[in-house]
């Protein structure tokens, strides 16, 4: 899964609203998650930005929230969310904040897009866990060739689901049609 953003942001908690210090990765998939340390071992809290992430608001547009200590107002990052909850977030400077909201609401509203040369159209892919995704430079400034690489074992559970019940019909069907010359005797 390819990496857009990460570094440190401040992290309002939801329950006592303290400010914690976390290292936060941003995944092209949409998913935000929170580290403790920048060496991703242990998960915090994880956000899928494509499902509930539905405003992305920073500095002064960030109303009725207080930064932690020895940070400006511009440093603040907010993310209304779908359930009506708010994430805060502060960045260590006002570039990095405008850097951040521009990265959120990128991954917000980007689907990734291959080409199928067989019907000359793009599909959208989901982006999860069992594609990979590698990004490299385009043709032109600005442009850049996004190649999915999709699992060679994805839909074989529903196939063998789906062989399962059909052997499963079959047998119960041999078994009554074997007792049946025995109910017209």
């Amino acid at each position: 899964m390819a990496l857009l953003r990460s570094g440190w942001l401040w992290r309002q908690t939801s329950v006592l609203k303290r400010w914690k210090l976390n290292w936060c990765d941003l995944w092209i998939d949409g998913s935000l998650c929170f580290y403790k340390t920048d060496n991703r071992r242990e998960l915090e809290h994880r956000i899928s930005l494509k499902t509930a992430c539905v405003d992305v608001r920073s500095g002064l547009e960030c109303e009725g929230v207080t930064p932690p200590e020895s940070n400006p107002r511009e440093n603040l990052i907010v993310v209304q969310l779908k359930d009506g909850s708010t994430l805060h977030l502060c960045a260590n400077s006002e570039d990095d904040s405008i850097a951040w909201k521009l990265t959120l609401l990128e991954t917000r509203r980007n689907p990734v897009f291959t080409y199928d040369p067989y019907d000359d159209s793009y599909q959208a892919v989901p982006l999860n866990s069992y594609h990979t995704v590698y990004i490299t430079p385009g043709a032109g400034p600005g442009t850049h060739q996004v190649v999915v690489q999709r699992d060679p074992f994805d839909g074989v559970a529903e196939h063998l689901a789906l062989g399962i019940l059909a052997g499963m019909a079959a047998g119960a069907a041999m078994r009554s049609f074997l007792w049946m010359p025995l109910f017209f005797c």
